[in-house]
């Protein structure tokens, strides 16, 4: 992975259909998506239970680009070996799910992956503030996780401080929630990157139809970048 701040468009596979994850992975690359972001939820640090590392080894063949996996589960660091090795190119943790993020970032990095830290809406930017040295990518949480298809939480103040605290270094600034056309101008004005988006690009497109998932990545990056 190379780095650049262009913009980013990391389709949410929470909104594709679970009986087609391959196919469906596939069919939001070839319709313009930069990266595959992956949620992984366990039912106890969110209200939700989604998929694990045996998912993301499945799925990982039918990915080209990166496999942007996300972790909102606790605990964090008994899993990270086994997606590092189901193929994770980015493990993102959250600073919430445990009480040394610092060894959570040293073990993401020692198994291989590019290591990422997320904060959820109550989390102030400060919490990363001794971790910029050691991560590729802060994920800024724009709804509370745990659900698809929630309302945008404007964290655009959020957004421009770290993007004041990172500076010149090599770290992605990623939003994850509530992502579309209308949201996405204003965090990447704030300083984001790489925009991750589920039903605002899944919407009304299939794997047998899958030219709105190219309209839609392609209005929240004209947005975006506009």
């Amino acid at each position: 992975m190379s780095f650049d701040r262009s913009i980013k468009i990391a389709p949410s596979i929470l909104s594709a259909d679970f009986a087609n994850f391959g196919a469906e992975c596939e069919a939001i690359e070839a319709q313009g998506a930069d990266w595959v972001h992956v949620d992984v939820m366990d039912g106890h640090f969110v209200p939700n239970i989604t998929f694990g590392p045996a998912t993301c080894a499945a799925i990982r063949p039918h990915i080209k680009t990166v496999m942007d996996v996300h972790l909102m589960i606790a605990p964090v660091d008994p899993y990270i070996e086994a997606f590092a090795k189901a193929g994770a190119d980015i493990i993102t943790a959250h600073v919430e799910a445990g009480p040394h993020i610092h060894r959570t970032v040293q073990a993401i990095r020692g198994a291989g992956a590019k290591a990422g830290v997320a904060l959820n809406p109550g989390t102030p930017a400060s919490a990363v503030a001794e971790l910029l040295d050691m991560v590729d990518l802060v994920c800024v949480m724009t709804v509370n996780p745990g659900f698809g298809g929630q309302k945008f939480i404007d964290m655009t103040a959020k957004v421009r401080e770290l993007r004041d605290m990172i500076g010149d270094r090599p770290i992605h600034i990623e939003i994850d929630g509530g992502v579309d056309p209308t949201t996405a101008p204003l965090v990447a004005a704030a300083g984001a990157d790489v925009l991750v988006a589920g039903s605002a690009v899944f919407r009304g497109g299939s794997v047998t139809d899958p030219a709105p998932y190219g309209a839609n990545i392609r209005a929240i990056r004209a947005a975006a970048e506009a």
